[in-house]
């Protein structure tokens, strides 16, 4: 009896390990395949800043270019994180939804080290022109790129253009 358990269990065994092997290799390459076209490509946007006599500040989307790639790490902040100056660069899609988002720390007053006899020290610089980038993955249907600014009242929009 304990020979002819052996005999039909060891062969449905094989038979549904064989059948479990071959369904996983083409399950993981339709996978990684929808996964590689999401992030196969990134969108860089480089923009040039100004502020005029009052100190309110113009943004202007200079250049953007797609490259091949994906990328590594993706930033992320939380709204707590973000300091009076800083800018957030948003992109939505077509539905008005944001896509992505990223944080750009102060570019009109940059932190900037200095090496002295004293050691390192920090100091910030004050700039009346600035130009900043910033790169996110890329998707087809981003349609649109914002640039708000963090004030003591919140955020105040400065820059809206369709991609």
């Amino acid at each position: 009896m304990k020979n002819v358990f052996n005999v039909l269990i060891v062969p449905v065994f094989l038979f549904c390990s064989f059948q479990k092997e071959n369904g996983e290799p083409q399950n993981k390459k339709l996978n990684s395949e929808t996964v590689i076209k999401k992030s196969e490509r990134i969108i860089y946007l480089f923009f040039k800043a100004d502020k005029d006599q009052s100190g309110n500040a113009k943004i202007t989307l200079q250049n953007s270019k797609i490259a091949d790639g994906r990328l590594k790490h993706i930033s992320s902040f939380e709204r707590n994180e973000v300091r009076k100056g800083d800018l957030i660069i948003s992109l939505t899609s077509s539905n008005g939804k944001e896509v992505a988002q990223q944080l750009v720390r102060d570019p009109f007053n940059p932190e900037m080290e200095v090496y002295e006899k004293e050691g390192i020290t920090r100091h910030r610089a004050s700039l009346q022109k600035t130009e900043f980038s910033a790169r996110f993955s890329f998707s087809e249907n981003v349609q649109m790129v914002k640039v708000e600014k963090a004030t003591e009242d919140g955020v105040q929009l400065l820059f809206t253009q369709k991609l």
